[in-house]
């Protein structure tokens, strides 16, 4: 009868309810889905590797460890990281394979021919390396892509005009007399200094007077700055995570105590930069538009950047304008400061050089303890010394993209959408089937002349092509500055005890420093 289905019914569902709540078998079932996931993404990691071996058969290279890849060889961080690849490059031209783990592959290029296909195109940056950006500097010019990477562009150039850049030079030169006044307790001792912590000061100085009209003392107040610090720590996270794979893993990342300190980091340049913004829109909340503004005070980037429209008359979201300003901050000091140090140690590496360009410089100025825009202009031997550092030490020394269409290059090889390039722009620097005796230091290679009749992509210190640094004229500026003032007040000399180790770290830094003496320059011209 009914009444007797019912408690049949009810007591199957409650042996049923009984048999799904026990622990053992649930313990059970989560370890066979575990298995069956693991299992499964393993197969499928397996046949992406399988395929990756298929494509990149026509791209001879160095032996892969199976497990490590080349990590082992590559990036053991001891200094020869990047010369090692370099080396690589003259044995497999244009372009070779690099392996990070069993299941990562990049294809390492290495020539301008190859470099001009892939950098001439929009094509994005890879979603490995700069994924692991996005936390800290958000979606801003430098990882995104598509139609929000054109609208930023556009609505960003402005910025960097000419009329905009030129009122930095004083205050570029203010900051760097802050430095050198710092210095002069290192004049005429035995013992050198370390260059890099000066210039990363000065840098972040520079760039908070000209781009965001910010006083922040950061050059003169005591202690360690918090923001160059967490930049720092950023820096060398984002580095061991891209080097150790589980690390790729967003759960296993955030877990580990590497996350933790990244996000501790995190949150201390947003405050950072937060207090930037507030303190402007502060400043700007009754004035909307750039020609009141300008009738005030000189523009400075985030004038620009707050009151940008496009062709709709929309502005950026605040999400967007705390990207840009993370981005800028730290792609105009970081890498600045990277190419000052390294500059300045090759003409401490290279003293006759370094006495023509005080020579310049001292005529340029005439007699004057600042840099003046026009000033510029009128040391071309300095500008070459500077080109030549930035092609032995470039301040960024790889970028990638990552395809969304088949790329054919010129010798017919090809690789297909997904697929990662990664542009070691150090060892196209290097590649001596376009540069003759590479790692001689030699200005001369930038007089115009000989410029003209090399590739147009040999030399790319700031990427090229339409995705190219959209800052390259504000960095170097802030370099001839930089250096011009250095010159005319001090010698430099190397520490033979000291040499650097060159270490990629995002930009390229040394694993020991960079080390300097000094000793007040002779004023004679």
């Amino acid at each position: 009868n009914l009444q007797q289905t019912a408690m049949e019914l009810f007591e199957i569902i409650r042996n049923n309810s009984i048999i799904y709540f026990d622990p053992r078998r649930l313990y059970h079932l989560i370890a066979v889905f575990s298995l069956v996931t693991v299992a499964f993404k393993l197969s499928k990691l397996f046949i992406n590797r399988k395929q990756a071996l298929k494509i990149l058969e026509s791209f001879p290279g160095p032996p892969a460890h199976w497990l490590y890849g080349h990590v082992h060889e590559k990036f053991p961080q001891d200094g020869d990281d990047l010369d090692k690849t370099a080396k690589w490059a003259d044995r497999y031209p244009y372009a070779f394979p690099l392996w990070f783990g069993p299941f990562v592959p990049f294809l390492n290029i290495n020539h301008p021919e190859y470099a001009k296909t892939i950098l001439s195109t929009t094509e994005p940056k890879d979603d490995i390396l700069y994924r692991f950006l996005i936390p800290w500097i958000g979606e801003g010019l430098l990882v995104t892509d598509k139609q929000k990477w054109f609208r930023h562009r556009r609505l960003l150039t402005p910025g960097f005009h000419y009329d905009v850049l030129k009122q930095y030079v004083k205050l570029v030169a203010d900051s760097t007399k802050i430095m050198l006044d710092k210095w002069e307790k290192y004049t005429g001792k035995e013992e050198s200094f370390e260059v890099f912590q000066h210039a990363s000061l000065m840098t972040l100085d520079s760039i908070m007077k000209s781009a965001f009209s910010y006083t922040s003392n950061c050059q003169t107040e005591s202690g360690t700055n918090m923001y160059i610090k967490a930049v720092y720590e950023m820096c060398n996270i984002i580095n061991l995570r891209f080097r150790f794979f589980p690390y790729h893993s967003e759960i296993l990342f955030y877990i580990s105590n590497l996350g933790y300190r990244f996000r501790k980091a995190c949150k201390v340049a947003h405050q950072h930069t937060d207090e930037v913004i507030k303190q402007r829109k502060e400043a700007l909340k009754d004035e909307k538009e750039l020609d009141k503004i300008h009738k005030k005070r000189n523009l400075d980037f985030l004038d620009i950047l707050l009151c940008a429209r496009d062709e709709e008359n929309k502005g950026l979201s605040d999400e967007d304008i705390r990207a840009e300003v993370d981005t800028f901050m730290f792609e105009g000091h970081d890498t600045t400061a990277s190419g000052i140090s390294w500059i300045l140690y090759s003409l401490a590496s290279n003293p006759e050089h370094q006495k023509k360009c005080r020579e310049e410089v001292l005529v340029a100025l005439e007699g004057k303890d600042t840099v003046d825009w026009d000033d510029l202009s009128k040391i071309p031997y300095t500008t070459m010394c500077i080109k030549e550092s930035l092609r032995l030490y470039p301040p960024v020394p790889g970028i990638s993209r990552k395809l969304t269409k088949p790329m054919t290059f010129f010798d017919g090889r090809t690789v297909p959408e997904g697929f990662i390039l990664g542009i070691s722009i150090y060892s196209i620097h290097r590649n001596s089937s376009v540069w003759e005796n590479p790692e001689v230091f030699d200005p001369l290679r930038f007089l115009p002349e000989n410029c003209a009749k090399r590739h147009p992509y040999a030399f790319v210190p700031f990427s090229a092509g339409p995705r190219n640094c959209i800052g390259q004229n504000f960095a170097m500026n802030e370099m001839k500055v930089a250096v011009a003032l250095t010159l005319k007040r001090f010698e430099l000399a190397v520490d033979p005890n000291k040499t650097p180790k060159k270490i990629p770290k995002l930009v390229l830094r040394s694993l020991n420093g960079i080390h300097l003496k000094i000793k007040h320059a002779s004023r004679k011209t």
